[in-house]
């Protein structure tokens, strides 16, 4: 049985239409289907959070998500978090404390750390440690990331933006 279901997904402020199976995951969906590619796929269990996005606000493993789950939901991806090709301070935090070196499980960073700092914008390296402690890097070490994460958190409350 191959039951395909028609299904309006907004992704980074864009309706897109798509036919999926209904064991089709978002990751899968947003990668095949709509070619947003920046959601990256590791473990496919939702352990090592590469494929973590924001879907309504909260940050979301969606290779644990049907596509078919995701309609009428705010989905935004890595190629959301910037606009008109401006970094978002998040993104820029990243680039100056060279928190990333294979860049695999970045896109998932900066998602779960975008719901992280929407919630507490004034963090401590601790928190910030325990809010991504659910996110695997196996190149960085992750004192480059908290360093970011921290960075952005200071330019956010400065420019009272998120």
């Amino acid at each position: 049985m191959n039951d395909q279901f028609h299904i309006n997904l907004s992704v980074n402020g864009t309706l897109h239409e798509c036919s999926v199976e209904a064991r089709m995951t978002l990751a899968d969906c947003l990668r095949e289907k709509l070619n947003l590619t920046g959601t990256h796929l590791g473990c496919e269990h939702g352990v090592c959070g590469a494929c973590t996005l924001i879907i309504d606000g909260t940050a979301v493993r969606s290779c644990l998500m049907f596509a078919v789950q995701a309609t009428n939901k705010k989905i935004t991806t890595v190629e959301g978090f910037s606009e008109n090709g401006v970094l978002s301070p998040l993104q820029k935090a990243f680039k100056n404390n060279h928190a990333l070196q294979c860049g695999f499980c970045t896109p998932g960073m900066l998602a779960t750390a975008a719901e992280f700092l929407s919630n507490n914008p004034s963090p401590n390296r601790t928190q910030v440690e325990n809010a991504i402690s659910g996110n695997i890097c196996r190149c960085t070490g992750y004192v480059s990331i908290i360093d970011a994460i921290l960075e952005a958190g200071v330019k956010l409350q400065s420019s009272g933006s998120k």
